[in-house]
């Protein structure tokens, strides 16, 4: 079913001053869909100084009723104590009741805030269970924000984004998206394609006249027009998606030519053990570092080579599994002895799409110049992970090969979902851009890039698609 006629009809509830929900029997308005009033904690898990409790739903004034003695007045912070349902004392704290719409989920919420025991935090989510509310499952609260019109799915989605970033770009990016950028981008591109599609149905209606409403209303200029707000929106799109998910990078070569070297100096610390004897790694060991905000997942692997080693032989079959999922590999080589059979014989087990940079490690003993060549469209990159000198220049070829351009403010963080839906918009569009003897078929691309477009900020986004987003997020948001 369509998110956009169910979203429209609490839009409009709330857009008459109505409220969604009745607090007297703990339903919606219309007396059809039963809202349960819920709770979780929302700080992180662990002891800290302060912890929060947030509850959602119908029932938020009897419940504060019970726990306060009274209903806190709206949008101000109380220093009440909590009570148990014997009148024993929980804690001392805050609590501050958020009335609907105005709240983070468009419901009454009350967010109590105590001290940040983890017994504490327990107890006080207990009393509000008892008094009435639920537990939320992962992504309640945040998925009600986005059914009541708080937020659209991408601005939901940047939620959990937001708390899961891992760089200081990923975060300003998550920060935009949940601003709205990226959703007006798309909702004003959005508009550009419904006005053209009610152009082209209109010259429907005209079949025989003698005029050409396709070239008059100049279409094909419109469409193009369209196709550069698409790449623009899409460019920015992927580099979010890299701020997101990083890229996996796989470090692979004969055993001692310095993998685990070339892991320590790109991380800058010993993760790795480095000694000279060969098949020291056993075993896949993997490292998340930072390039100019963008998460590299570096991937150290066991050294490919034939071995009566049990446990090596594990090894290794571990890292043909991480090669599968790597988006770059390094090539490690000993730069006194160069490419070999060995090396050569690697190329025809790696997947077809992966991006190859050979490393050419251990210039400091073959006394040779750190440097780039492109040799038969292959690069090849100079350095001693010892001394770090060339690590620089490495650092920078994988950010062009995944095509991050540093230093762009208007980066809207993105999944791979979004850009998946931006794609089949261009695909829609480059279709109707081919087929401007026939006004009805453009009008079918067009419905179609509407559609996929729309799907990004949840207008026609399915129940299951749904359940599968919110289902990532923390308990508590």
């Amino acid at each position: 079913m369509p998110r956009l006629s169910r979203k429209k009809g609490m839009a409009n509830n709330q857009q008459s001053g109505v409220s969604p929900f009745d607090p007297a029997h703990g339903q919606a308005a219309t007396g059809h869909v039963p809202v349960e009033t819920i709770a979780a904690i929302a700080t992180a898990p662990g002891a800290g100084g302060i912890g929060v409790v947030r509850v959602s739903g119908p029932l938020v004034p009897q419940i504060a009723a019970q726990l306060l003695g009274h209903c806190p007045a709206p949008r101000h912070a109380a220093y009440l104590p909590f009570f148990q349902a014997d009148g024993s004392l929980i804690d001392t704290g805050i609590a501050i009741y958020f009335p609907n719409p105005h709240s983070y989920t468009g419901e009454d919420v009350l967010e109590l805030q105590a001290h940040g025991g983890t017994a504490l935090m327990q107890i006080l989510l207990a009393r509000c269970i008892e008094a009435g509310a639920r537990h939320a499952v992962a992504g309640e609260f945040t998925q009600r924000a986005y059914l009541n019109d708080k937020l659209d799915l991408a601005q939901a989605e940047a939620v959990a984004d937001l708390i899961n970033a891992s760089t200081a770009e990923a975060a300003r990016s998550a920060v935009r998206s949940l601003s709205g950028e990226f959703s007006h981008a798309i909702q004003t591109l959005l508009q550009q394609l419904i006005d053209l599609r009610m152009y082209v149905e209109a010259c429907l209606d005209f079949p025989e006249e003698d005029i050409d409403f396709i070239s008059q209303g100049r279409v094909l200029e419109k469409l193009q027009a369209n196709q550069q707000t698409l790449q623009t929106i899409y460019q920015r799109a992927k580099q979010g998606a890299l701020l997101r998910e990083g890229m996996n990078v796989v470090l692979i070569g004969q055993p001692n030519v310095g993998k685990s070297s070339l892991l320590n100096a790109l991380s800058g610390e010993d993760v790795a053990i480095v000694t000279p004897i060969a098949g020291t790694t056993r075993d896949t060991i993997k490292s998340v570092i930072q390039i100019e905000g963008v998460p590299l997942h570096i991937i150290d692997t066991a050294g490919l080579r034939e071995t009566d080693d049990v446990v090596e032989q594990v090894g290794i079959a571990r890292t043909w599994k991480a090669i599968e999922t790597a988006q770059v590999a390094l090539l490690l080589v000993d730069s006194q002895h160069g490419i070999g059979p060995y090396e050569t014989g690697i190329l025809q087990y790696l997947p077809a799409q992966i991006e190859k940079i050979w490393v050419h490690n251990k210039i400091d003993v073959s006394r040779e110049t750190s440097r780039i060549e492109i040799r038969e469209k292959e690069t090849h990159l100079f350095l001693s992970a010892k001394t770090g000198l060339g690590i620089d220049a490495l650092q920078k070829t994988l950010l062009q090969i995944v095509g991050y351009q540093p230093g762009n403010e208007g980066v809207f963080m993105a999944r791979a979902r979004h850009l998946q839906a931006l794609q089949q918009v261009d695909s829609h569009l480059q279709n109707a851009t081919m087929q401007m003897h026939a006004a009805e078929l453009i009008a079918e691309e067009l419905r179609s890039a509407q559609e996929a477009l729309a799907s990004i900020t949840g207008e026609f986004t399915p129940d299951d698609l749904l359940g599968e987003i919110f289902s990532h997020f923390c308990i508590g948001k």
